[in-house]
């Protein structure tokens, strides 16, 4: 079951601030397709009320860097049982769609936009060479029925790439407040997914929990300084610090310097923040990490939000110094500051070096 969330009021009289309904799920979707990174900032729009071949609309349709296809159906007035099965009979259409068909199906959603432009301004790579090679299935719903979760437990043992995401809505003042949980963790759901489709797909599975991480160490940020004071950082442009959001508490860091090798591995403790609001605790005290003592000053930019660095919190289990790093022929290395490691060569190696498990 999901995690039950509970806001408070503290200024003043404890009181706890209730949730309520939304005027209309209506709402609910015109914010998700304002702004789909209430759901998960690593996607972009296709578009919404995408018709299907057999005459049924899709809620919202989106898409990742990779190429993959996400679908996001709101529950509405259906039974949560009616919701799965109409969502897996969408998937059953997704699946057919061509790389000529998605962007075709974004161009009618967005005239005046092109595809391949907008997919590379937001990631700032190339459309890959091939897409919809997988998919993902969300459901937004208020509540479910135990059969219905029982049901969504079972299609995820079996590798298909389904849950549900909750959202919450509470009103104080004249300010309106969304509160997003998930029923199960999307890294393991999309881990179960990647191993089911590693034959179909010719990658290797992910684990659900390691990444690599590159860390440019030189004029804008110093290993050692992320030794010390427990962070990895990227930034000097969203191309560069976008990819950090995919890092969530626990995920499991490898961090890499590039042309050098790897230097640390460690735990996740904090999602991603700029650089101005990130503390670190210096003689028992709290102070911002600008106020530390760097070997390399980090205060380039930082009331800019596309160009500041931007920082993540690490617990590291292991680090070695720049000139320690391990490499070895043939091990993962990746441009991005921030992506799923699946190589199990490299994990091998990294595990026996690092001494963790694997």
């Amino acid at each position: 079951m999901p995690i039950e969330l509970g806001v408070w009021k503290i200024n003043g009289a404890l009181e706890r601030v209730p949730f309520s309904s939304m005027e209309s799920e209506q709402k609910l979707e015109e914010a998700i397709t304002k702004d789909i990174g209430i759901i998960d900032s690593s996607l972009l729009l296709i578009g919404r009320q995408v018709m299907t071949a057999f005459g049924k609309i899709i809620d919202v349709l989106a898409i990742n860097s990779e190429g993959n296809l996400t679908i996001i159906e709101l529950k509405r007035n259906k039974t949560p049982r009616e919701v799965v099965a109409q969502t897996l009979d969408y998937a059953s259409w997704v699946l057919t769609l061509t790389y000529d068909d998605v962007v075709r199906i974004f161009n009618e959603k967005n005239p005046g936009l092109t595809f391949e432009e907008v997919f590379t301004e937001k990631y700032e790579v190339n459309l890959p060479e091939r897409l919809n090679e997988s998919h993902n299935l969300i459901i937004v719903a208020a509540e479910l029925d135990n059969a219905t979760e029982r049901i969504i437990n079972y299609l995820n043992g079996y590798g298909v790439p389904l849950n549900v995401v909750f959202f919450r809505y509470l009103k104080a003042g004249d300010n309106e407040y969304l509160v997003r949980s998930w029923l199960l963790d999307p890294n393991q759901v999309e881990a179960q997914s990647s191993k089911a489709n590693t034959s179909k797909t010719g990658k290797q599975p992910w684990n659900g929990r390691d990444y690599y991480v590159s860390l440019g160490d030189g004029e804008f940020r110093s290993w050692e300084d992320c030794r010390k004071y427990g962070f990895i950082s990227a930034g000097q442009g969203r191309w560069y610090s976008n990819t950090l959001s995919q890092l969530s508490p626990g995920s499991r860091v490898f961090a890499c310097i590039p042309k050098t090798g790897y230097v640390g591995v460690g735990i996740v403790q904090e999602t991603v923040v700029p650089i101005k609001d990130f503390t670190v605790l210096i003689e028992g005290e709290q102070v911002s990490l600008l106020e530390a003592d760097l070997e390399v000053s980090m205060d380039i930019d930082i009331d800019d939000p596309d160009l500041c660095e931007y920082i993540v919190r690490v617990e590291w289990q292991k680090t070695v110094s720049k000139a320690q790093a391990y490499w070895e022929k043939g091990m993962f290395a990746n441009q991005n500051s921030a992506c799923k490691l699946r190589n199990q060569f490299t994990l091998e190696r990294l595990a026996k070096f690092f001494e963790v498990d694997e």
